[in-house]
């Protein structure tokens, strides 16, 4: 089993330039946020690519997160397993802005930020109960997962901006 880590001291690494490390580690990518509703996640196995650069480092993250929260649609616990493949660059010596990443800091990558970020960028846009989920009905709030197909049903009120024309009957 991969231990824990918060932080990773690519320094200690000792990697000269054309060489990669592969390391398996324990990330916890924290707390997420989605469409109000808060997921709960797991800290979870993951692995990192190193790659040493002429100017710096290549960095790869890989794993599986399974989240837990409220089906968007009908409120009933849903869970989502949730696949990330992230990428970094940090080329300190470039000079180049862009090239530096904003998860190293002095030569320590902070795995955990980096996770939670991934991991926010690689969330379904909703998370559901199941694929087919029908919701809740707008006038009672019934779960429309339990019923028939047509059989939950409520009479329509008359629209009152037709009541004079009703009247010509």
């Amino acid at each position: 089993m991969a231990a824990e880590h918060d932080t990773l001291d690519l320094a200690r690494l000792s990697l000269g330039s054309g060489q990669g490390m592969r390391i398996d580690v324990v990330v916890d990518p924290g707390q997420l946020e989605l469409g109000g509703h808060e997921l709960a996640g797991e800290p979870t196995p993951a692995r990192v690519d190193i790659s040493r650069t002429a100017a710096g480092f290549a960095m790869r993250i890989r794993f599986v997160s399974e989240l837990g929260g409220a089906c968007v649609r009908c409120l009933e616990p849903a869970r989502v397993e949730v696949e990330v493949d992230a990428r970094e660059i940090d080329q300190p010596a470039s000079l180049d802005e862009d090239l530096l990443s904003p998860y190293v800091s002095e030569g320590v990558l902070d795995l955990s930020r980096w996770a939670h970020d991934a991991l926010a960028l690689a969330l379904p846009q909703q998370l559901l109960c199941r694929p087919d989920c029908a919701g809740l009905c707008q006038v009672c709030g019934e779960s429309l997962n339990d019923t028939e197909g047509g059989a939950h049903d409520h009479p329509r009120e008359p629209d009152p901006r037709w009541d004079k024309l009703r009247e010509l009957q």
